[in-house]
């Protein structure tokens, strides 16, 4: 076996960093750059002699292949010939940052979870004032829409969409039944809330459950929202 020349310049440090007299630096950089690896330290004896090649590298590559890999490319571009012994690959499931597998973790649990709010119509009904709510809600592969029937007013409203939601949340679930129990409008922290109170009944466990939603785009949408904010997590814990 081979190793570069300690008067090889490539091999010398810069910067201040730590002192590389027999080139490994160099190796290092070359290994890290093949397919697949991710980080390689070499140890070298006093005497310069490579003893340990510790080598990172993702879960998909074959061990063998890798250390193939290394020694062809230290031959062809260094004319360093290195014991496949001496190497050792370890290897990682993921090296994505924790954020991102935190954030992707979170976002696969909301998809599996949450019932997805489709739509929300508001319109005249054909009797005077009156006005007529339809909501849709997806469940995974299914679909469910529900049409309420209300006076004209701001309350009314807010209970119809709410009433509305809790019959799709019913249909969605064929082994529990959800009820509306009430909506109101509140106001705190000088913002106004729609609140809603939810029956759930799973087997013979009933439940009164509670939602709340800022009042943004309109109140008859935080009515939909606050009526999932107070069933999601008990829906989750029944699937």
């Amino acid at each position: 076996m081979t190793t570069p020349s300690p008067a090889d310049p490539p091999g010398l440090p810069t910067g201040g960093g730590p002192p590389d007299p027999w080139g490994m630096k160099r190796v290092e950089n070359l290994i890290t750059a093949l397919t697949g690896v991710l980080s390689a330290r070499v140890v070298v004896t006093p005497l310069g002699e490579v003893s340990e090649v510790h080598v990172l590298t993702k879960s998909d590559m074959q061990p063998k292949q890798v250390v193939r890999n290394i020694e062809s490319a230290l031959m062809a571009q260094l004319g360093f010939k290195i014991d496949h012994r001496k190497i050792s690959v370890a290897q990682t499931a993921d090296v994505r940052p924790i954020e991102a597998l935190q954030e992707e973790a979170i976002a696969e649990r909301s998809k599996r979870r949450v019932v997805v709010f489709k739509n929300l119509e508001v319109r005249p009904s054909e009797r005077p004032q009156r006005v007529q709510v339809r909501v849709k809600l997806a469940f995974g592969e299914k679909e469910a829409q529900a049409d309420e029937l209300g006076t004209d007013t701001t309350r009314n409203r807010v209970e119809a969409a709410a009433r509305a939601t809790a019959t799709c949340l019913d249909d969605l679930l064929p082994d529990n039944s959800i009820a509306l129990e009430g909506a109101q409008i509140i106001e705190a922290f000088d913002r106004k809330f729609v609140l809603v109170a939810v029956h759930g009944l799973g087997g013979r466990e009933a439940q009164l459950l509670t939602g709340t939603c800022e009042i943004r785009e309109s109140a008859e949408r935080s009515a939909v929202l606050a009526v999932l904010d107070a069933t999601n997590r008990w829906v989750d814990a029944r699937r």
